[in-house]
């Protein structure tokens, strides 16, 4: 399995394809690598396609305390590593935070960006209680079937979850929640207190594309189109019938918006 250390720790990563572009793909929290699976399997044709886990999550080291500074140094480092010159970035949620950081303090690293599924802000106010409490039991028992049954309705859209042509797909992902560790909870942690970047978006200067599910109700369609007016080169998409993990979702549309969006910058 092929693993990179960066700033001390061991990242996981999966590197397909060998196209001259390369895109990297970071997933959101509770998640791996895994969550692009569609995606990679459609780019890696044309393209070079890197996945990783972040520290803390997936199959890569735990070593902590981390914050999203810590998490976008290793994204950084990671790139540095295996790439020479600048690829598109991919981030998702959690990995979105990491690409709009990446993209304003790194801008020679990043080509072009996508974020799916994030936010800009610091995590709401009102949520602060509800994700302490699950996190907390999450800290002392694992990833039990009740936290497991509320964390599923936040990341996936409630369509999607009562249609039961998705029974199987949603069998396997409750199935990798519930293989996350006691020790997850220092990556919620760094979730939950992250400082919001309003004022670093300025600084975003590649062309960024913007996506984000009708009933997403983690990082609501508002706090996508805070990004857009936001970043100057931008543009918006909003995705029917997808919740926060739009990739798992409504792969077709997802591989159809990247795929473009990646042809008309090789």
């Amino acid at each position: 399995m092929p693993q990179i250390n960066v700033n001390g720790v061991d990242i996981f990563y999966t590197d397909q394809g060998n196209g001259e572009e390369t895109i990297v793909f970071s997933h959101g929290l509770l998640w791996s690598h895994k969550m692009f699976g569609d995606q990679i399997e459609f780019l890696q044709s044309r393209f070079r396609v890197i996945a990783y886990d972040h520290r803390g999550q997936g199959q890569s080291e735990v070593k902590g305390p981390f914050d999203m500074d810590t998490l976008t140094d290793d994204a950084a480092e990671l790139i540095r590593g295996l790439c020479v010159g600048s690829v598109h970035f991919a981030g998702l949620s959690m990995g979105g935070f990491i690409g709009m950081r990446l993209a304003s303090r790194f801008p020679e690293l990043i080509k072009s960006l996508i974020l799916l599924e994030t936010s800009a802000n610091s995590e709401p106010v009102e949520n602060l209680p509800k994700y302490k409490t699950l996190n907390g039991i999450v800290k002392w028992l694992g990833v039990v079937p009740p936290v497991t049954r509320k964390v599923m309705k936040i990341m996936f859209a409630e369509s999607w979850l009562n249609d039961p042509l998705n029974s199987e797909k949603i069998n396997y992902w409750r199935s990798e929640l519930k293989a996350n560790k006691r020790n997850i909870s220092g990556a919620v942690d760094g979730v939950i207190y992250r400082k919001g970047i309003e004022s670093e978006l300025v600084g975003i200067i590649c062309p960024t594309m913007i996506i984000v599910g009708d009933e997403d109700v983690a990082t609501t369609p508002v706090k996508a189109k805070f990004i857009h007016m936001g970043i100057r080169k931008s543009i918006l998409h909003l995705i029917p019938g997808a919740g926060h993990s739009s990739s798992i979702e409504k792969p077709k549309e997802i591989n159809r918006l990247i795929g473009d969006w990646l042809i008309e910058r090789s």
